[in-house]
């Protein structure tokens, strides 16, 4: 997060005596990248459309301010070699791809880097705040969202089925939910039946399910002519909706909203201790930042991830051995407990039976697909096999059963795909991503400026809980989770 950059007016140095105002131009350039980067913030949470709108505007805007000075405002660090040299090596491994075809296109993925330049080209000390403040309230609007749609439901539950449903050919039975038809929310058995009556016959109607607490994207059924003239054609009974699933926001993608959460959650904890140590600071923004902080592990919580509770805390111990001092700490390290043991209970309400001791299907899948690509890793160590090959030779390679998923690893996601190169590029940029971090918060420790020392300090916590989600987790490889990496 660059809190030192200085914005157009202040790049050039003015003559004596003399003020250099930036044009008209630039200054409209510049205000139009800072709405589009406060559309961001709001978007970043909850919709990977609006967020890559926002930063279509903010692109706009650096690009016109560009051409207006003939300046990037771009400064050098010490994360610009090891991203170079990390998207270099991803090229070359798109290209020796055993599925070219496949790979090459892939690589728009990359660009979400440029975020990390746009951001410290663009914002200044002053906006940086803004814009983070944003973002952590537009998390915290989403956790509320989630907890009104637990507490009213979501989609169909069954109560039985009859026996010519098409829903028995999903495997689907007593308790389990139907929430989405044809990508459509629904919530009664008559918004069910109508979906079914308006497909056309011999078309499929893909359905998203809730099964044991876990959500899941099916192919759905075949709409048949018979079907369709059944007094109720799904064959579902109902008494209402499921209050047990995975909060998610505005967004389906429960993953993708608590690794954002987790994100924020530190900021907000990294700015409430930073205003606690200094005596001028006002008690109303210290108890404001605590509650963001509070309500945002809430959402975690509800989300029921058991990698990103634990990445939660690994985070929030660093900032708390790097800011906190005797009671405090103690008063973390309980907090902390507390929301591990909410987390362990929504786990054990929510998920299958035995994923709290790591027993449940999910589980096992993600160890053997990682026992698979670990194996495989061995066979094309340089260059990897190339992103998204796998689509193409899941069976082959010897993956287990037909759902193509990712190997749930960023380190191992990153080796199997762009080759052992690439994974040590990608340990270097996180070493120093942290190392950028925390040598900048301990400069800024002593001063009075508790805003900018409490992002760095946030930003400490925050790497570290990235990086322990993403041994477990392809949190790098989630375009909205990895937007808001670059962007911090």
């Amino acid at each position: 997060m660059n809190l030192n950059h200085p914005s157009a007016n202040q790049s050039k140095p003015a003559p004596a005596r003399e003020e250099v105002q930036p044009s008209p131009a630039v200054r409209i350039a510049e205000r139009t990248a800072l709405v589009g980067f406060i559309l961001y913030a709001i978007f970043a949470p909850h919709s990977i459309a609006g967020a890559e709108i926002a930063l279509a505007l903010v692109g706009l805007g650096w690009l016109a301010r560009l051409l207006i000075t003939r300046r990037t405002y771009i400064k050098r660090s010490a994360l610009d070699l090891p991203i170079c040299l990390f998207l270099g090596w991803t090229i070359l491994s798109a290209i020796f791809s055993a599925e070219p075809r496949i790979s090459l296109p892939k690589l728009q993925s990359i660009a979400v880097v440029f975020l990390f330049y746009l951001t410290q080209s663009i914002l200044t000390k002053r906006t940086v705040i803004l814009i983070t403040v944003l973002m952590i309230v537009s998390g915290v609007a989403g956790v509320v969202a989630s907890v009104v749609d637990l507490a009213g439901g979501r989609g169909v539950m069954i109560e039985e089925l009859s026996t010519d449903s098409p829903f028995h050919e999903l495997q689907m039975g007593k308790n389990d939910a139907v929430w989405r038809v044809n990508g459509k929310r629904i919530s009664s058995t008559q918004e069910i039946d109508g979906a079914i009556r308006q497909s056309p016959a011999g078309e499929r109607l893909p359905v998203s399910i809730i099964k044991q607490g876990e959500h899941g994207e099916r192919p759905g059924f075949i709409v048949t002519d018979e079907m369709k003239a059944r007094l109720t054609p799904s064959g579902i009974k109902s008494t209402g909706p499921t209050h047990r699933f995975r909060a998610s926001g505005w967004t389906r993608h429960y993953e993708t909203f608590s690794e954002t959460l987790q994100i924020l959650a530190q900021l907000a904890l990294g700015l409430a201790l930073a205003h606690l140590q200094r005596r001028n600071s006002r008690r109303k923004f210290i108890y404001l930042a605590l509650a963001a902080t509070a309500l945002l592990t809430i959402g975690i919580v509800l989300a029921a991830m058991r990698t990103v509770l634990v990445a939660l805390s690994i985070g929030a111990t660093v900032i708390a051995l790097r800011a906190a001092r005797g009671r405090t700490r103690l008063i973390i390290a309980a907090v902390i407990a507390l929301a591990l043991a909410f987390g362990a209970l929504a786990i054990w309400r929510t998920r299958t039976v035995g994923a709290l001791k790591l027993e449940d299907h999910s589980a096992s899948l993600r160890w053997q697909v990682a026992q698979v690509g670990l194996t495989r890793v061995g066979q094309h160590p340089v260059f990897g096999h190339g992103m998204d090959a796998v689509k193409n030779h899941w069976t082959e390679w010897g993956f287990p059963g037909t759902d193509m998923i990712h190997l749930h690893s960023t380190p191992l996601q990153i080796a199997f795909d762009r080759g052992l190169p690439a994974l040590l590029l990608w340990l270097w940029i996180m070493a120093a991503c942290w190392l950028m971090a925390a040598r900048s918060e301990k400069l800024f420790r002593d001063l009075t400026d508790a805003n900018r020392h409490g992002l760095l300090l946030g930003a400490t916590g925050a790497i570290a809980g990235f990086f322990a989600s993403s041994l477990v987790n392809y949190n790098f490889g989630d375009a909205e989770v990895a937007l808001v990496f670059w962007w911090l």
